[in-house]
């Protein structure tokens, strides 16, 4: 099952073209790598995804369904949930509400990822649950992030820079997670700009250059591509 198919898509800010005819899709437990420099339109994409941005042109079709006009409210009750760079928890707020927090996003649909698997897979979470969440490390934040979009059910989770500012340790951690969770059935789209670890991770990439798609296929061929390596990953 196509999860997410996105044909020609152009969003402009001011005038200024941010993206100029993408076109991509996921496939159902696929997880997803889209890769490129600073400036090239990722979190663009994402937060169009998300219709946080309003698209020029273009369609983008979630388990088939066009998402245009929708609110994004609307779009992540169906679930299609984005955990955005810079993590935005509520940081006047413990653990656990940000946690529940996360539950508006499901409404009715069934509980794929319960507090207890939150827990299992981000153990800290429990450990600080009453802590309120802006005294935690930047790490535990990005868990906490990733944990209150699991809450909310999500059918496609859009990650935009998990390991931004995150030492190596916790970025293996967070990684390991997402790897985890694809396994056991999640579709994910990753936005990394770590893109050795992105493409590591990930079964198929896209490179975003400019607005454009520049580059896509399997990420282990991506990964070994000289135009790649000498634009995205270096020597």
């Amino acid at each position: 099952m196509t999860k997410l198919k996105i044909n020609d898509l152009h969003v402009a800010y001011g005038g200024v073209n941010a993206l100029r005819g993408v076109s991509l899709y996921i496939e159902e437990g696929e997880m997803v790598a889209l890769i490129g420099s600073n400036g090239a339109g990722k979190s663009t994409l994402l937060n169009a995804l998300s219709n946080v941005v309003k698209r020029k042109s273009g369609e983008i079709a979630f388990e088939g369904r066009d998402t245009r006009g929708m609110s994004p409210y609307a779009v992540a009750r169906q679930g299609l949930l984005h955990v955005p760079e810079g993590r935005q928890i509520l940081s006047d707020m413990s653990v656990f509400e940000n946690l529940q927090v996360g539950l508006i996003a499901r409404g009715k649909r069934k509980a794929m990822y319960t507090l207890d698997h939150v827990y299992e897979l981000f153990p800290v979470l429990e450990e600080r649950r009453d802590q309120i969440a802006g005294t935690l490390s930047g790490g535990q934040q990005q868990m906490l992030a990733i944990g209150r979009a699991l809450m909310g059910g999500p059918h496609l989770l859009l990650l935009d820079e998990p390991s931004l500012g995150l030492s190596p340790l916790i970025t293996d951690q967070v990684f390991d997670a997402l790897k985890k969770l694809n396994a056991e059935g999640l579709t994910v789209l990753l936005v990394e700009q770590n893109a050795h670890r992105a493409l590591a991770a990930t079964s198929r990439a896209y490179v975003l250059d400019r607005g454009t798609i520049s580059f896509e296929g399997k990420s282990a061929e991506i990964a070994g591509n000289k135009a790649v390596i000498d634009s995205y990953l270096g020597a």
